[in-house]
């Protein structure tokens, strides 16, 4: 930590580490003191980019000695995303952690214990979190709007191909992972934040009509909530329309639909949709997400000493149901019970 500020090294330059950038220069308790990338040239273009006055590099390991580094940003590749937490973890080095944080059940498993022992502070890019939309949504369901939440669903629909920065990884199983574990997670995180409990069983299919990826990449799940409440997780990456997360949360009282009420309890007297004017998870594109906002709250954590609800411990079972899913799809549909 210099002059009281937190040093943040970001490694691997893609385009979400741009916006991680943009939004840690806003941040008055942090200082940018590394950008590094596997090119030295893509992390130069970054620096020249924003401006910033740090060290420029292409080497990993050099980052875990520097104690300039209170902060590792690691947004490269997924598939090099646990052993480079792993170790950051182990030197000591807090986590601001892309997704997905493992492609396999033992990384998820690696991860956790060795950020759960080093006993830093971490946040996994779960960014929709602190969309304002969720935020309504979250607020909603804790007041009782729509009584006892009984079904849930959310789907991430995104034509994702070839214009992807990112697609000569991110089509590969071996580097990609799944389509659940490359955006897909996204939507099953939502389903997990907003349910409030985990799910105790999956059944999933899924189909590759494109021939695209190396795995299928158009998912569908049914899930079944520890309360007995049910619920449906769609990811479409052949999906030829705009970007659409779709959020549907049915209770005894009451329903939400995106940003659209139907409650008694708040509107007796309503006769059609209530709709609040918020910002929606409607876009793709990285300067839409709320980077600002997750970078401020894990350097709020860092500084109050207290664990992010994001944090590595509880993406753990984001994580473990987006490979069910994948588990369930490889046993052609086969129900999968949770935990694995």
């Amino acid at each position: 930590m210099k002059d009281g500020k937190l040093g943040v090294a970001i490694h691997g330059v893609g385009q979400v580490a741009y916006a991680h950038a943009a939004s840690w220069v806003k941040n008055p308790h942090v200082e940018i003191v590394s950008v590094s990338s596997r090119r030295k040239e893509s992390a130069q273009k970054l620096v020249d980019k924003l401006g910033l006055d740090c060290r420029v590099g292409d080497d990993f390991d050099s980052l875990l000695a520097d104690d300039r580094v209170d902060i590792l940003n690691i947004s490269g590749p997924n598939h090099v995303h646990t052993e480079q937490g792993v170790a950051a973890a182990q030197a000591g080095k807090h986590l601001l952690m892309e997704k997905p944080m493992c492609i396999s059940m033992d990384e998820n498993r690696k991860l956790r214990d060795a950020v759960a022992e080093a006993g830093v502070k971490s946040v996994v890019s779960f960014v929709l979190r602190w969309n304002p939309l969720f935020e309504n949504l979250k607020s909603l369901l804790a007041g009782g709007a729509i009584g006892e939440l009984f079904y849930v669903e959310v789907d991430y629909w995104h034509g994702i191909s070839q214009w992807y920065s990112g697609w000569d990884w991110a089509h590969k199983k071996a580097t990609g992972g799944s389509t659940m574990l490359l955006g897909g997670c996204h939507a099953v995180d939502a389903l997990r934040w907003f349910a409030g409990e985990e799910v105790v069983e999956v059944s999933a299919f899924g189909n590759n009509i494109k021939g695209l990826y190396e795995y299928d990449a158009n998912v569908v799940a049914a899930l079944k909530f520890a309360s007995g409440a049910i619920g449906k997780t769609s990811t479409l990456f052949d999906a030829d329309m705009p970007y659409s997360f779709n959020i549907d949360l049915a209770g005894t009282e009451g329903t939400l639909r995106d940003n659209r009420v139907w409650s008694k309890k708040l509107f007796p007297g309503q006769t059609g949709w209530n709709t609040t004017t918020t910002i929606l998870p409607d876009s793709g594109a990285v300067d839409h997400h709320p980077f600002d906002a997750e970078m401020n709250h894990l350097v709020d954590c860092i500084r109050e000493d207290r664990e992010s609800h994001c944090n590595i411990a509880d993406s753990y079972k984001t994580h473990e149901l987006c490979l069910a899913i994948d588990l369930s799809i490889s046993e052609g549909g086969k129900p999968v019970k949770l935990p694995l």
